[in-house]
């Protein structure tokens, strides 16, 4: 019995063995494929924390320099486009209105004692070349009876010198025709408005009614006013500075960060679903605008210097802008973080085998 079952033994510890050697070799074997299988199925989404809402931002500032003297918008208040902001003191540049509309009509009255010059100046051209024509033929009749001897030397001399004063009247008045003309531009036709200096006063008075108008600041789009607090009754509010910021709740995106090494599969056009850490219940739905030109430190004020010999690899980032689907982005503010998920469409079986 004991070799029976010696014997019996022997084959099961042989089977049991095999098993187990199969088992160890097999069972990595079949992970390692899983494994692989998983990842040749995966890459199809991109995906990042590293995201930010972003909304157009602007700087509100004066055209024109003055006395703020009223401020009608409050901290975080919602204006839509046209409502007034903050108004400067007015009166200086009513008094240069008043002032260029002196000066246009001024211009204007200047031109009507031009044109009313000129066509005295063309009658007393006319005037002139009759009497040239009158005394000229008189001294010819009378040259004629000078030499038959029917009249004096000293009459003839009268005449002509009558002649010569009416060639210099005549010329005298082509003068003030061309000195006429030339005031009137050339073209003495022209109506008053269309004289240059008219023109020149006319266009002042615009630019002093333009200045006007914009001593009333107003909103340029729909958004939220912020920064109020350094906007204050009395200060003085100079060209170009800005006075608050109005952040624009229409003009929304989604600026998504991603690594270099995930770019390869991201092009323009591609749905992306975003969520947003202050609206864990929400998930807008958006698409991929553009790929961002460059890194961010190559648009920084000091770029990196990676000519040094102590110079370490760092995998850059690339801004990546969505543009969100939809109207509704009531709820969001610049700033927030957002999840972004990117369908390239693709995975990596694909990319590698296709």
């Amino acid at each position: 019995m004991d070799e029976t079952s010696n014997g019996e033994t022997k084959p099961s510890g042989r089977r049991f063995l095999s098993r187990r050697t199969l088992l160890m070799v097999s069972l990595p074997l079949v992970l390692a494929v899983v494994g692989a299988g998983y990842w040749l199925d995966g890459g199809r989404y991109v995906e990042t924390d590293n995201a930010y809402v972003e909304q157009a931002k602007t700087l509100i500032s004066s055209d024109v320099a003055g006395r703020v003297i009223s401020v009608e918008v409050g901290e975080n208040q919602f204006v839509h486009k046209g409502d007034s902001l903050f108004s400067l003191d007015p009166e200086p540049y009513r008094i240069s209105v008043a002032s260029a509309e002196a000066a246009l009509a001024q211009a204007r009255l200047k031109v009507e004692q031009l044109k009313i010059g000129y066509l005295t100046a063309t009658a007393k051209l006319s005037a002139a070349q009759e009497t040239l024509g009158i005394r000229k033929r008189w001294l010819e009749r009378n040259g004629d009876l000078a030499n038959r001897g029917y009249s004096s030397q000293a009459n003839l001399d009268q005449l002509r010198l009558s002649y010569q004063q009416a060639q210099e009247a005549t010329t005298l008045a082509r003068q003030e025709i061309d000195a006429a003309k030339a005031a009137l531009g050339g073209r003495p036709s022209m109506g008053v408005d269309r004289h240059p200096e008219v023109r020149a006063a006319a266009a002042r008075l615009d630019e002093a009614r333009l200045d006007l108008a914009h001593t009333t600041i107003k909103a340029p789009a729909d958004g939220i006013v912020s920064q109020t607090e350094k906007l204050n009754v009395g200060q003085h509010a100079g060209v170009g500075v800005a006075m608050l910021t109005l952040v624009e709740t229409a003009h929304v995106w989604v600026e998504a960060n991603l690594k270099e090494t995930q770019l390869a599969g991201v092009k323009p056009g591609q749905h992306a679903d975003i969520s947003i850490d202050a609206l864990p219940d929400v998930t807008f739905a958006a698409q991929v605008e553009s790929i961002g030109a460059g890194t961010g430190s190559e648009f920084s004020l000091i770029p990196a210097q990676n000519a040094t010999g102590n110079w370490v690899k760092v995998v850059q980032r690339l801004p990546v802008r969505m543009k969100l689907e939809g109207n509704d982005y009531t709820a969001l503010r610049t700033g927030m973080s957002a999840v972004v998920s990117i369908d390239t469409g693709k995975t990596r079986w694909q990319e590698y085998f296709e």
